[in-house]
């Protein structure tokens, strides 16, 4: 298979609801948790195009553009954007949409570095 066809069947979609126990004293979705859920959904990503054991590297830039109220539903995409020889790039957006309306806008994104590596953590060439 080659990489173009690789990096489409790897995009990664993850819908979530923001329920109040994931806010902060705002009401809006944690900073940290946000965080979280993009370095999974970029782990996912970079996992399913390797098909090999990824470790997180880096985070690059991520940039908060919109709060995330509670009540509302978030959607995480990953794509892979860069492919090394053992590392490779993950964009992550969220995108925020209202639960009783069709108001969506992209609320944050980020970049991710993963490198593959074998049995005993050292970083190897990926496949």
């Amino acid at each position: 298979m080659n990489k173009e066809k690789r990096i489409e069947d790897s995009k990664t979609t993850i819908f979530k609801a923001v329920f109040p126990n994931t806010t902060n004293h705002y009401d809006t979705l944690f900073g940290g948790t946000a965080m979280q859920l993009m370095d999974e959904t970029a782990f996912i990503t970079a996992t399913r195009f390797s098909r090999q054991q990824m470790v997180t590297v880096s985070s690059d830039k991520i940039d908060f553009k919109k709060p995330i109220p509670a009540g509302t539903i978030i959607e995480l995409t990953g794509k892979v954007t860069h492919v090394g020889s053992t590392s490779l790039k993950v964009i992550v957006e969220i995108f925020v949409e209202e639960m009783y309306s069709e108001s969506r806008e992209k609320a944050v994104s980020g970049e991710f570095t993963f490198v593959a590596i074998d049995e005993n953590k050292k970083p190897i060439k990926i496949a």
